[in-house]
């Protein structure tokens, strides 16, 4: 018998704004209904605004790739998240956010991953270190687990600093406060509020992000320091740091770098969090699927970069949790001129909605979409859906910088992990799933750890 993974209930295909807007506050994923895994397009409409999911691969091209700049990124979608990111590359569009990519994809080209690759692994195995005392049966939140481990990949990757660091501790521990508290749209998203007008958050969403920016602001300007002495490491922060656009001549100031930072700690660790978290329950739940990971990494090992290209089930099934739980489950883009997709026509300013969690799932798309199965991805049906209908990532010129960076991460670490433990179910503690700022489990994800070889030391 195949058990499905979770997933949210679909609430009834009407209901009225009000209850949509108490739905959307508890969870943006159950505030929609179960049409949209099958619907090709759908429409929404407010008093304040249109909105469309696509989930049609050609239209999707169209929006992502073909005509991007006729649709930038929704300035709604900044409402919750600017007091953290500010003005970072997430939220910018036109000129501003072509500067920013250009000074910023350097640092995540390939031939760079390979020398992030040890500080990566030294991440991976301080990670599997620290689990030692948590390995004897007893049920063990993951997500506090992944939180830690990627949050200190992205510390020493980006600033050759390990997340024992004070100024380091800190801000992931502000970091977990902020995820829990702010969901990924608030209400100003839904109502067009002038710009002078008081923006209201969650308590302690705003004091947490002005602590975790000065943080990183002592961290910049450290680093800044630094670089002018001539002593920086050569991480991916003094690359950025040191990197002037080719069009302009220009760098970024210590403000833009704290903007960049805030969104790298966002999309480098509360992503790469979320998608081992859910790989590693996915695991538990098919421990045949569990067996082959651990196996491969014997095999295989996981102690230099040429190892990553080698795991093979590994990639897969990491890829698998990515589409199952996409970690950013919406993007939102704004239409800048009319259109006419599927004989509608979709006015200057409507918000396109792109969903991978529902296209990820699409019935019309994906053989058995809500089963776990990391062979699709050898499939015909799999790997024509991977070009068409799998955007964990995003796609076209706004994909994610660190998509390379991330897989290395994923795969690493999953291998790793799974090399030295077995995962195992809490009995009636079935997770959740939850929108917040990326997807994560309303009460967290419980697992067992147990050592698979008393022996075994790595």
């Amino acid at each position: 018998m195949t058990v499905l993974p979770p997933k949210p209930p679909a609430r009834p295909d009407k209901v009225s704004l009000w209850r949509y807007l108490k739905l959307f506050r508890a969870d943006i994923l159950s505030a929609q209904p179960a049409r949209l895994y099958r619907a090709w397009m759908a429409e929404f409409r407010t008093p304040f605004f249109r909105s469309f999911l696509i989930n049609q691969p050609d239209l999707l091209d169209v929006v992502l790739k073909q005509r991007a700049d006729d649709f930038p990124k929704s300035n709604r979608i900044g409402e919750g998240l600017r007091p953290l990111l500010g003005n970072s590359v997430f939220l910018t569009n036109g000129e501003t956010w072509k500067r920013q990519r250009r000074i910023i994809d350097p640092a995540f080209e390939g031939g760079r991953l390979k020398e992030t690759f040890p500080a990566m692994l030294a991440a991976a195995e301080a990670g599997a270190e620290r689990l030692a005392g948590q390995a004897g049966g007893r049920p063990v939140e993951i997500e506090a687990v992944t939180s830690h481990i990627a949050a200190d990949v992205i510390f020493r990757t980006l600033f050759s600093i390990p997340i024992e660091h004070e100024v380091a501790a800190e801000v992931f521990s502000r970091f977990r406060a902020y995820q829990q508290a702010q969901p990924i749209l608030n209400l100003a998203a839904f109502v067009p509020l002038p710009r002078w007008m008081p923006r209201f958050f969650p308590k302690g969403t705003k004091e947490n992000a002005g602590r975790i920016r000065g943080l990183i602001t002592q961290l910049t300007e450290a680093r800044m320091a630094e670089i002018q002495a001539g002593t920086a490491p050569q991480d991916l922060a003094s690359k950025i740091m040191t990197t002037l656009d080719p069009q302009t001549g220009q760098g970024f100031s210590t403000q833009d770098m704290v903007d960049q930072v805030a969104i790298f700690f966002l999309a480098g660790h509360e992503t790469s969090a979320s998608a081992l978290a859910w790989s590693l329950y996915l695991l538990a739940l098919c421990p045949e699927w569990q067996d082959r990971v651990a196996a491969e990494a014997e095999t295989q090992g996981t102690g230099d970069f040429s190892a990553v290209s080698r795991l093979r089930v590994t990639r897969d099934v990491f890829r698998e949790a990515l589409r199952l739980y996409p970690p950013v489950p919406m993007m939102v883009r704004e239409a800048s001129c009319p259109v006419r997709f599927r004989d509608r026509d979709v006015p200057r300013g409507a918000q396109m909605v792109l969903s991978p969690w529902h296209l990820h799932r699409h019935s019309r798309l994906w053989e058995r979409p809500d089963e776990f199965d990391p062979s699709r991805w050898q499939s015909e049906n799999g790997k024509a859906c991977a070009r068409s209908a799998y955007m964990p990532f995003s796609a076209g010129p706004r994909v994610c910088t660190g998509a390379g960076f991330a897989m290395v991460e994923g795969v690493l670490i999953l291998a790793h992990l799974l090399r030295r433990y077995r995962v195992t179910l809490v009995e009636d503690k079935t997770p959740q799933p939850a929108a917040h700022l990326t997807v994560r489990s309303k009460e967290g994800i419980w697992l067992r750890l147990t050592p698979r070889s008393p022996s075994r030391n790595f």
